[in-house]
């Protein structure tokens, strides 16, 4: 999954003003035993919601739209506004299990930009790739991926992250039901016009260490930064380089210790082009647990713990951030979670934190 944060780019927003000087503390910060409640839960889908993606218009931020899987056999991509209301006319009906989603910007296609979101549908193996805000598809009917696998589950699609370099190359991060456990669990595919406006997907690599505990669903990746992140469950958080010509060493393994059950969905909200939060959901006991987005000049890749957040959704695998401002409600970005009572539940980012500041304090 992709977070999202514009600043002094091509959405100016008033969050940039003060995010080099805000201070090291909560002002006001929630009780740490209170549940927090959503500011939007959307219209539910019909079988089973599991993964959210956010897409901010750059002309109207209050436009701005929230994708969400409906994970079935005859599954779709549903679309909603910021008011938790189906755009009917946007979803994505008729996907064989679609699992994750996520967003990005501005792939070139017959040499226009387009906004994709691109989903995983598990049955066919294909990702599946539309363009928005039109929700069209763009993808000749989908795309396999993991070709010639042939181990249990190893071709079933599951988490997908998007990942954009700086020269605006454009990746797609896939992983799997189940897969090996010699450091090739992931897949990374550049997504580009196959000449005809049609997207396609070359496959760069094979990465990533896996436990063998549970499975490899919710993926993460920080832009700015060139990370990606991604749950082993039952394990831990993994940091591994976005750049497929750094290498396939993993750099971290943390949020190892005080979940409950399952380490789910990761999103990433960013105060700076360096600062920021890691959100990973401990599904089991119904909170995310939030680290730091840096480290420090000795240690580049350790993540402090800084806070654990109990809020109303139920057994959320799937989340996503975003860091500006669009409505008059998020107006400091959100934070969207999914929840077993087949929605999708919208908070506002100064209720996980405090009310009068965007930072928290390192323990």
């Amino acid at each position: 999954m992709t977070s999202f944060f514009f600043c002094g780019s091509w959405l100016l927003v008033a969050s940039c003003q003060n995010q080099n000087s805000q201070a090291n503390a909560i002002a006001g910060q929630p009780d740490s035993n209170a549940v927090i409640k959503p500011a939007v839960v959307t219209q539910t889908v019909q079988y089973d919601s599991d993964d959210p993606a956010v897409w901010i218009n750059p002309t109207d931020p209050s436009q701005s739209l929230i994708l969400g899987t409906d994970k079935e056999t005859d599954g779709a991509l549903y679309v909603f506004g910021l008011d938790g209301k189906i755009q009917p006319e946007k979803v994505v009906k008729n996907l064989k299990r679609p699992n994750n989603v996520d967003v990005e910007y501005g792939l070139q296609l017959n040499g226009k930009p387009t906004d994709i979101a691109v989903v995983t549908e598990r049955l066919t193996h294909k990702l599946r790739i539309f363009s928005l805000p039109d929700m069209k598809p763009v993808d000749g009917g989908g795309l396999e991926v993991f070709v010639g696998e042939t181990g249990d589950g190893f071709r079933d699609l599951m988490g997908i992250a998007l990942y954009k370099t700086k020269t605006g190359t454009i990746y797609a991060i896939v992983g799997r039901k189940n897969g090996p456990t010699n450091g090739s669990y992931l897949a990374q595919y550049r997504l580009e016009d196959n000449g005809t406006g049609t997207v396609k997907a070359s496959l760069v690599r094979q990465f990533g260490l896996y436990s063998g505990k549970k499975e490899i669903e919710s993926i993460a990746v920080d832009d700015e930064l060139g990370y990606v992140y991604y749950s082993d469950e039952g394990q831990g958080v993994r940091q591994y380089f976005a750049d497929p010509e750094k290498g396939n060493n993993e750099l971290a393994l943390f949020a190892q210790t005080g979940f409950t059950e399952d380490h789910e969905g990761i999103s990433i909200y960013k105060l700076t082009d360096t600062t920021g939060y890691i959100l990973v959901s401990d599904q089991g006991a119904n909170r995310f647990h939030v680290f730091s987005r840096e480290g420090t000049p000795q240690k580049p890749y350790e993540h402090s713990l800084l806070k654990i957040v109990n809020v109303s959704t139920k057994q959320s695998d799937g989340s996503e951030t975003v860091s500006v401002p669009l409505n008059s409600t998020f107006q400091h970005g959100l934070f969207v979670a999914m929840s077993t009572d087949r929605t999708f539940q919208l908070y506002r980012w100064e209720d996980l934190v405090g009310k009068d500041t965007k930072t928290l304090a390192v323990k």
